[in-house]
């Protein structure tokens, strides 16, 4: 596969053997407006209906910051209605990803607050450098609460009580602690983030993606139902995998002991 590349204002997407990247470069700590999530939304379009992309990764091509969230200037001049519309649009945004077969990760190289982490919890993996700074949810020192999702997702990822307590409290976490309590998955010394993050993109891009596409749905799906509803929607998609090429491929190339050769369908 080719590369591509389409640089905008506040980011750049890049594709390249079923991998995509977006990196953000809105300013010195990609604290964003309406502007980016309009190209983020674009971008996360543009990929949803890629059938050579299998994976995405979020990263920062800014110094030391993920995203330090939305622009504080740009969120205190608009009226009340605007702001609301924008944490809407922002929600709607993040939901796609959650929503779209590819498999989200955000590669966090820097300091990663507010509406950055909110960002990050739309993405299925969060992968974190040691020396990466700061990452939660300071809203409530501004008298507001996190409104792109860190109430909510971020308390479906952690349980309800360390969910409510990093709200409550504003208090930032360092990399390690975020891993103990299951906010990132994986945290790599800080230089070996960015290449080890997309390692793991293209391990998982070689992989048999349209099982993993399958296994996405029903667990973002699933969690949001009662458990035997949610067992039956797991057949469902079973269902679907047994009647697949890939399935096939794999079972005969596990019989003949040989490496799968994976189609996405």
């Amino acid at each position: 596969m080719t590369v591509s590349t389409v640089k905008k204002e506040n980011l750049t997407l890049v594709k390249e053997n079923g991998i995509a990247e977006i990196h953000l470069h809105v300013n010195k700590t990609n604290s964003y407006n309406l502007e980016f999530y309009q190209e983020l939304n674009a971008a996360i379009d543009d990929i949803r209906f890629d059938p050579e992309i299998k994976v995405v990764v979020l990263m920062s091509d800014v110094p030391k910051f993920f995203s330090a969230g939305a622009d504080i200037n740009f969120l205190k001049a608009a009226e009340p209605r605007f702001k609301t519309q924008f944490c809407l649009f922002c929600n709607e945004t993040l939901d796609k990803m959650a929503r779209s077969p590819q498999i989200y990760i955000a590669c966090l190289e820097g300091h990663t607050v507010g509406g950055g982490l909110e960002m990050a919890l739309g993405c299925d993996l969060r992968f974190m450098g040691d020396q990466a700074g700061k990452i939660g949810l300071p809203e409530i020192t501004l008298g507001v609460l996190a409104g792109t999702g860190g109430t909510q997702r971020l308390a479906r990822l952690v349980g309800h009580s360390r969910a409510l307590d990093m709200n409550i409290t504003g208090d930032t976490l360092s990399p390690q602690e975020a891993l103990e309590i299951g906010l990132v998955n994986k945290v790599f010394a800080q230089e070996e983030t960015r290449a080890k993050t997309l390692e793991y993109a293209k391990k998982i891009a070689a992989s048999a993606t349209y099982a993993a596409s399958n296994i996405k749905l029903s667990i973002m799906n699933g969690k949001e139902m009662p458990l035997n509803v949610a067992i039956r929607y797991e057949g469902e998609l079973q269902n679907l995998l047994f009647r697949s090429e890939d399935a096939k491929e794999g079972l005969t190339a596990f019989l003949e002991k040989r490496p799968a050769n994976w189609q996405g369908q």
